[in-house]
């Protein structure tokens, strides 16, 4: 059986020498390493080229899609948001690139994960919205505190609180119990769950922290916190891995 194709998305990076701009497209490693060797797959880099992307060449020829996390946020018109804070990171090309095929990707079972930047994309193509500074967010105490991206990685991705399996759902299933510890990076989260998702976990601040998409053929799960760092270390990370794995590997093998 050939191994299965994992397409991971890119994101842009503009860096400025001078009077010069140039632009990069990027994935950072730990994203790639768990699909080559967790899943034994082979990683398919997808740049954001936004209508550029032949997104049907792309979809007939992957076995499962990785949404990767990034340093940027999705731009607030895409859910009806208010403006940017002030220096907010944005990729509209990322957006305009992803987007669009998310809901394409479920209807066609293929699987899908994603991760941070990509669990809020999956959330705002299903019609759901996000807090833009969960800091501020007073009924959100574990989340009260910005990041420290200049801390050690060890410590920037170290478990920071639990998280509570929503009972009979996907996580639960694959969990070794119903309260887990996950990391949490990120300053923005869901506000309004997206039509057709369905709750796999939340913190006990009661942010929803993990979803999966109710009527998909195959696995669709996304989670805001990253268990592509060190999942070896983490059972319930391996269990996604190896899950994702699973659900690639058939889907191949009925591909062909």
């Amino acid at each position: 059986m050939r191994r299965p194709v994992i397409a991971i998305t890119a994101e842009t990076l503009d860096k400025t020498k001078g009077a010069d701009t140039t632009r990069y497209y990027q994935v950072m490693a730990k994203y790639v390493a768990p699909v080559a060797e967790i899943m034994g797959a082979l990683p398919l880099i997808v740049p954001p080229l936004a209508d550029k992307l032949d997104r049907e060449t792309l979809l007939a020829s992957v076995d499962g899609i990785l949404l990767t996390g990034g340093v940027s946020n999705i731009e607030p018109h895409h859910y009806q948001g208010g403006a940017s804070y002030a220096g907010c990171p944005h990729d509209p090309a990322r957006d305009a690139t992803v987007l669009p095929m998310i809901k394409d990707i479920v209807q066609r079972g293929i699987p899908l994960f994603g991760i941070c930047r990509g669990f809020q994309e999956m959330n705002v193509a299903y019609g759901g919205d996000l807090f833009q500074q969960l800091h501020v967010e007073a009924d959100f105490a574990l989340h009260n505190t910005t990041v420290d991206f200049d801390a050690p990685a060890d410590g920037l991705y170290a478990d920071v609180h639990d998280l509570n399996l929503a009972q009979g759902g996907l996580l639960a299933r694959i969990a070794n119990g119903p309260v887990q510890k996950v990391n949490s990076i990120h300053g923005q989260g869901i506000k309004t769950l997206g039509a057709g998702l369905q709750v796999e976990g939340t913190a006990p601040d009661g942010l929803i922290e993990a979803f999966s998409v109710t009527d998909a053929k195959q696995f669709a799960l996304a989670v805001q916190w990253h268990p592509e760092w060190k999942p070896a270390n983490n059972p319930l990370y391996m269990a996604m891995w190896q899950a994702f794995k699973t659900a690639a590997e058939t889907y191949a093998a009925n591909r062909g």
